[in-house]
């Protein structure tokens, strides 16, 4: 769908569930500001940050972007029970040792990718510079997209074309050709045991903000305008408890970072600077 820009390079990552998938962006010379590392949500894979490299780059960060285990073209296991949170946090973590060692990076996570993230944060805190949650919530109990009992059942039942049979009114409204085709196939090509696990990982996800706040790691929250997922209100609160900086992003969704990437990477790149 997205094809990669001219400074940016596909790679794989080791870690105990597979090789993972992975691209990296460095800055067009000069020494880079920060490393950025960005994790995608529920069906998503790190494609869903391609938009934005040239604009984070562009601003000096070294930014690297990849595909959870079990996510398209990521290896992962064949058991839904292994997609918990924390396993998917225990990725990441294997990521930064694997890319970053001994770096302190600024995180940021999109949709299921704010839980895995913020799970993260929590258990390593003083690995991160600092953490922004994209269009994600407090828990499982304030999601009011797709991933509840239901769509649960239908991945059971077909796996990822069940996946998609129950996603498709939500993707494909509106959406052209090329673009329902290209979510087709990733889904299509996502472990199943991948989707089942993380449907059931969102459900069950607690509400963890405390914690989090705890770790003092500098938060800002961000949503689409018209985010479907997790609805504005309960992020704005979410953002409150935290005493994190909150940012609306005018005329989007639940992908910002699709939707308008640039207007979004410029907003992650000035909260990176504020936060040093």
């Amino acid at each position: 769908m997205y094809s990669l820009p001219s400074h940016a390079r596909a790679l794989t990552v080791p870690t105990t569930a597979g090789r993972l998938s992975a691209v990296r962006a460095t800055p067009d010379g000069g020494a880079a500001k920060g490393v950025a590392v960005l994790v995608p949500g529920f069906t998503g894979s790190k494609e869903d940050f391609v938009p934005m490299l040239r604009g984070l780059t562009d601003s000096g960060y070294d930014v690297l972007t990849y595909s959870q285990q079990g996510q398209w073209l990521s290896e992962g296991p064949d058991d839904a029970d292994d997609y918990t949170v924390e396993a998917f946090a225990t990725g990441l973590l294997e990521v930064l040792d694997a890319t970053v060692p001994g770096e302190r990076v600024h995180l940021a996570g999109h949709s299921f990718g704010g839980l895995v993230t913020r799970a993260a944060v929590i258990r390593e805190p003083d690995r991160f510079r600092s953490y922004t949650i994209l269009c994600s919530g407090p828990g499982g109990s304030t999601v009011t997209g797709p991933a509840g009992p239901t769509l649960q059942d239908a991945i059971a039942a077909e796996g990822s074309a069940g996946a998609w049979r129950f996603l498709e009114p939500f993707f494909a409204a509106g959406a052209p050709e090329p673009v329902v085709t290209y979510l087709r196939t990733r889904i299509h090509e996502t472990n199943p045991a991948n989707l089942l696990g993380i449907a059931r990982a969102i459900a069950d996800e607690p509400d963890r903000v405390a914690e989090l706040r705890a770790t003092g790691v500098p938060i800002m929250v961000a949503h689409g305008e018209n985010d479907a997922a997790w609805p504005p209100e309960a992020q704005r609160e979410m953002a409150a408890r935290l005493g994190a900086r909150y940012e609306v992003i005018a005329g989007t969704g639940h992908t910002p970072n699709e939707e308008k990437p640039d207007v979004t990477a410029r907003l992650f790149a000035e909260f990176w600077a504020q936060a040093g």
